[in-house]
């Protein structure tokens, strides 16, 4: 099916909205207008929730795939007084969500599914939270998108995306929001536990992001880097150690490392988006990852000083821009 069924939990006009105009969102935003080859009956009806200052209709960009084809891609934004989103997507950054769902979701009706896109953990959990009898879903994805200039949103390599229910409403949602997004030709999965999923891209954020920001260098830069080679295994320590005390599988801290290392050399000339951020001025997600952990580390009566350091250093960015760390 292309769009949620009339009658049931998120019902609307088969419209999907994104909350987040970025990468992600544009991203989501090409591949639901775009039918997969030439399977027109797959499209789906797709707007963006932010309305720029300059008050345009539309988002016009080019959207280019891994192949290197480009698309033009034209996405409306929505109107809350007379559009009915059946799928809200949200794909702001983790430090944002909350103040934007707040400004966003007074004017969606409680049974409009929302599926959150943000990097690392805690944002998710907060957000099932403050709204527990909304259906609330998270995804953990690793298509990776960005925006080398204006105008050109890339998709920069095929991944995966998994999708697991944060409350008891969204449970019987899940089947339908995958077949929707997959039919946008992209790999998309349900996942039972969503948790343990998040947890293990938080594990390779973690490990590469905080590292990339201090050392201002690409992934595959921080292998041999001395700063990294001496505080990746302390990471990977407190990473077992709480996912252990969570109650979650985790194999031992030597080979953490080597699945961060392994998506290190894979992904070598990428920037991260914490790097990314760091360079643009903006506020990383440093407390959702290194600081996640730590928090969680607290909580749990476990010392996590290695990922509390990167937190802090981090942060230090904002403050004094420019890398920290040699």
């Amino acid at each position: 099916m292309s769009r949620f069924q009339s009658g049931q939990p998120g019902a609307g006009d088969g419209l999907t909205a994104i909350l987040g105009a970025g990468a992600l969102g544009q991203l989501w935003a090409g591949y639901l207008a775009l039918a997969p080859a030439g399977n027109t009956a797959a499209r789906s009806r797709v707007g963006f929730v932010e309305r720029p200052g300059t008050n345009p209709a539309s988002l016009c960009y080019q959207l280019q795939t891994p192949q290197g084809q480009a698309s033009e891609v034209s996405v409306s934004f929505l109107d809350p007084a007379t559009d009915r989103p059946s799928l809200l997507l949200v794909t702001t950054k983790a430090t944002d969500v909350l103040s934007a769902l707040k400004a966003t979701l007074p004017s969606l009706p409680e049974a409009v599914p929302l599926v959150l896109f943000q990097n690392g953990m805690g944002s998710q959990q907060a957000v099932a939270a403050q709204w527990p009898d909304r259906p609330v879903l998270a995804a953990s994805t690793t298509e990776g998108a960005n925006r080398p200039e204006p105008g050109l949103t890339v998709h920069a390599g095929r991944g995966q995306t998994w999708i697991g229910a944060m409350t008891p409403a969204a449970e019987p949602l899940l089947s339908q929001i995958v077949t929707l997004l997959g039919n946008t030709g992209l790999a998309v999965m349900p996942e039972p536990d969503i948790r343990a999923r998040l947890w293990q891209k938080l594990i390779i954020n973690a490990g590469i992001n905080a590292f990339t920001a201090l050392l201002d260098c690409p992934n595959g830069g921080i292998l041999t880097a001395p700063f990294y080679l001496q505080w990746i295994d302390g990471v990977c320590k407190e990473l077992h150690q709480v996912m252990i005390a969570e109650g979650l599988q985790s194999p031992g801290a030597g080979e953490l490392r080597q699945k961060i290392e392994a998506v290190a050399r894979s992904t070598a000339t990428n920037t991260s988006s914490m790097r990314a951020d760091v360079l643009r001025g903006r506020t990383t997600e440093i407390d959702y990852i290194n600081g996640y952990v730590a928090d969680r580390g607290k909580a749990l009566n476990i010392a996590t000083p290695v990922n509390q350091m990167l937190r802090q250093q981090v942060q230090q960015l904002s403050v004094t821009p420019g890398p920290s760390a040699t």
